[in-house]
């Protein structure tokens, strides 16, 4: 059990234990979807991370014992301009959670998303979304325990590859 957790903002020293996490939600979305997904890869390269770190549209929060990033939020700022049908609507986009595979179901992850949650009021959203994959249903139930419900689904039908020939 990790007792001593701070939560923060990302910076350039936590590269490497977000990196980590990051190889872990890949080799989820791999095994889930092989189709889609590359074993082994991750979604951002080091110059991309830093950048982020910096881009106050797109904060990352860390979950940390110590030093040891144990858990990240990737979040990013949206908004919808206001149409003849459509309110204007500030949202956190809740783009990546992941808690490392050595401490899931400690309360890490509630904690983590708690403060996602001071964050989009702070920034006066109407709202908190994210995409979540149907092949992970532990996703889908740890974010309904988090009050969160579906908004839009997405659907599809595979159809057989074809050789580019």
């Amino acid at each position: 059990m990790h007792t001593e957790i701070t939560i923060r903002a990302a910076k350039e020293s936590d590269l490497s234990g977000i990196r980590n996490l990051l190889f872990q939600v890949n080799q989820i979305h791999a095994d889930g979807r092989p189709d889609l997904f590359k074993s082994g890869g991750i979604k951002y390269t080091d110059e991309e991370l830093l950048a982020i770190f910096q881009d106050l549209r797109r904060p990352v929060l860390v979950a940390l014992d110590r030093e040891q990033v144990l858990g990240y939020a990737f979040c990013i700022f949206e908004e919808t301009a206001e149409t003849t049908s459509v309110r204007p609507v500030r949202t956190l986009y809740l783009d990546d959670l992941c808690i490392d595979e050595s401490c899931r179901g400690e309360g890490l992850g509630r904690r983590l998303y708690d403060q996602v949650i001071r964050l989009a009021e702070a920034a006066g959203c109407h709202r908190i979304t994210l995409h979540a994959w149907n092949f992970n249903q532990k996703a889908f139930r740890f974010y309904e325990k988090l009050g969160m419900t579906p908004l839009v689904t997405t659907m599809e039908q595979r159809l057989p590859i074809r050789s580019a020939d």
